[in-house]
């Protein structure tokens, strides 16, 4: 099932209905849908890298629409949708820990979370059933999934073809880098 929906997903960045396409997924992805925006990203942003930029806003838009959306979901549909959507995803067991995380973190779970590949639409619920800011969860969301879209159009831009093989073989590593170098330039300022 899931390699279908990865088919179909690809399928659709070939299409002139492309971008309201990365739109949709993106909106749907940061809810409920288990397929990320980068695999209609990546290859838009490889056949037409002049709207790079574009693709990249489209991405991240949607992508907080649909978070604000997973949050309602957390927040007032929690035994309704959420359950079922973290069940599907074998993440229900685990969610009660995240409060811990949220309790101690907030925004900064929220920021961190959305740069990596962990699921988002996780962590949007998350935020919704464990009453997050929205203001914050917002911002938060804004920032994270702007630096993530807008470094994946980044460097598909700047280099091409050649850096889609390795986004897509080691997308987890490049996220994961960037937050570790991030976190660590917060620390570094924050002893100086």
């Amino acid at each position: 099932m899931i390699r279908r929906l990865y088919d179909w997903t690809l399928s659709l960045a070939s299409g002139p209905r492309a971008p309201a396409a990365l739109g949709t997924v993106s909106f749907v992805e940061s809810s409920v849908f288990p397929i990320p925006p980068d695999i209609l990203l990546i290859p838009m942003v490889i056949s037409q890298r002049a709207k790079a930029w574009w693709y990249a806003l489209i991405c991240t838009i949607t992508s907080v629409l649909g978070g604000i959306l997973g949050y309602m979901i957390g927040a007032v549909l929690y035994v309704q949708v959420a359950e079922p959507i973290l069940s599907f995803y074998g993440y229900l067991d685990k969610f009660q820990q995240f409060q811990n995380l949220f309790e101690t973190w907030g925004w900064w779970f929220v920021f961190f979370a959305g740069l990596t590949p962990f699921p988002y639409k996780v962590i949007t619920i998350a935020s919704g059933a464990f009453a997050l800011n929205l203001p914050i969860f917002i911002v938060a969301s804004i920032v994270s999934r702007g630096l993530r879209f807008f470094v994946v159009a980044g460097l598909l831009y700047f280099f091409g073809p050649p850096i889609r093989t390795f986004i897509e073989k080691r997308l987890g590593l490049v996220f994961t880098v960037f937050v570790v170098l991030l976190v660590g330039g917060f620390v570094v300022i924050k002893f100086i």
